[in-house]
């Protein structure tokens, strides 16, 4: 061997060491990576095509979707209950109640936690009055899960975007899922959009672009498919039977996973839903029209809501009736014939993951769906009142902008968190938080202006 060889022999010793050592560092480095319990699978949706015909769905070509990123629901409950922090949790539900003194007759009913709510008590029954296994005398108790998700985009310029779902558990308090150190957030799955060669796969196989209609078809089957992936076989046996988990207090309990919230904007509520964006029905809870909105806050509001969405037979019928239609009859998506079944209540022919695999526990998925604070009245009301105000000013002309900017600028911080330095053009409302808008209408516009 030559000198210089020698001389690079433990070199390049290093480097096929460092090459070895380096993948294995990179996926203990991945956050995805299979010892955190997450895995990486595919999903597939069925393509329809107008005037192309089946004899069954399940004949109609299929997209792939690959690199959907999720954890098991059960595994995250059972990692949970089996944690010190199942300490903090509730397990028995209980109502709360105010006096206003210790002589006084009147009490309050108080509606504050998850676990102290009506909807707790009626699920901690319903699995306690469940047919026991011989020899079970283990204690049942609930799993509240409350489910958020929300498409995010990354950065102000580009594409990149990323859109988690994520899971708290109602058995623990607000007060405490509230901290960030807290760590009660658990990420669920980080789903993909549609590929970017969706249109090249769908020439491919018909020999012309999708529509538009059937390209909002798809992005509603995408979303199904991947919650009907979280549901998946072993979810569906805990919610029949449970899970048997020995808890972080040392008692060994049989804990049943139940959907109690579920929070999205109203785009991802109307994906969720299974109904149209802003169609002759628009909301996701009820069937009030949309000719009846202008109604919000009256007295007479109240009667258009008092009919709320059921998950029945009769809307189930109608969806595959209207997917029979598409697939087996050629029939167009955004067609007359598909709106004379599904039109009434603004319903897409999607079938819900949620009816799926829930409708025969009697769970009605539309109950779901609760208000959304941020994107609602955080970012929707108290965001159009200050717009409004703002408006106000700029049509009275003069310096009203300039002076309010000023008197805004004048407000001193307070309070740890709630009231924070304002920006000099508070008008322009550039990148403004949540909070902000919230700081903006608690001082006010000042008087005078």
């Amino acid at each position: 061997m030559s000198l210089d060889a020698i001389c690079d022999a433990p070199n390049l010793k290093a480097d096929m060491t460092e090459q070895a050592v380096l993948p294995q560092q990179r996926d203990r480095e991945n956050p995805f990576c299979e010892e955190n319990g997450w895995q990486k699978s595919v999903v597939k949706i069925r393509f329809p095509k107008e005037k192309k015909k089946w004899a069954q769905e399940d004949d109609a070509p299929e997209l792939e979707i690959p690199g959907v990123h999720h954890r098991s629901l059960v595994d995250i409950i059972s990692g949970v209950f089996e944690d010190e922090v199942f300490k903090t949790y509730h397990t028995t539900p209980f109502h709360q109640y105010w006096k206003p003194s210790d002589d006084s007759d009147h009490t309050v009913r108080l509606y504050s936690e998850a676990y102290s709510s009506d909807a707790y008590i009626d699920a901690y029954n319903e699995v306690n009055n469940l047919p026991r296994e011989p020899g079970d005398e283990l204690e049942h108790t609930v799993a509240s899960l409350m489910l958020w998700s929300d498409f995010t985009h990354l950065a102000n310029f580009g594409n990149a975007s990323i859109w988690p779902f994520y899971m708290l558990l109602g058995n623990q308090s607000k007060y405490t899922r509230g901290k960030p150190t807290s760590m009660a957030c658990h990420h669920l799955a980080y789903i993909p959009t549609l590929p970017d060669d969706i249109q090249e796969v769908y020439v491919s196989l018909f020999g012309e672009a999708a529509t538009s209609a059937v390209l909002t078809h798809c992005k509603r089957e995408l979303m199904h498919a991947i919650w009907e992936l979280l549901m998946d076989k072993k979810f569906m046996h805990a919610y029949r039977h449970g899970i048997i988990i020995c808890c972080g207090d040392r008692i060994t309990r049989q804990v049943f996973p139940r959907f109690f919230t579920y929070l999205a904007d109203y785009p991802e509520k109307i994906l969720l839903a299974s109904i149209k964006f802003l169609g002759n029905c628009p909301c996701p809870r009820c069937y009030v029209r949309k000719s009846e909105v202008h109604k919000m806050g009256k007295k007479k509001d109240m009667t258009c809501r008092r009919k709320s969405r059921v998950d029945d037979n009769m809307r189930r019928n109608k969806v595959n009736l209207a997917r029979e239609l598409i697939f087996q009859h050629g029939i167009p998506i955004n067609s007359e014939r598909i709106e004379s079944v599904l039109g009434e209540h603004s319903v897409v022919p999607t079938r819900n993951a949620f009816s799926e695999r829930l409708y025969e526990f009697g769970v009605n998925f539309f109950d779901l769906f609760v208000v959304d604070l941020l994107h609602e009245f955080e970012l929707g009301v108290w965001k159009a009142i200050f717009t409004h105000l703002m408006r106000i000013l700029y049509a009275k002309g003069g310096d009203a902008i300039q002076e309010l900017n000023k008197r805004y600028c004048l407000v001193p911080t307070f309070g740890r968190g709630t009231i924070r330095r304002f920006h000099k053009n508070a008008s322009a409302m550039k990148k403004l938080a949540a909070r902000d808008f919230e700081d903006l209408l608690q001082v006010g516009p000042p008087s005078g202006v």
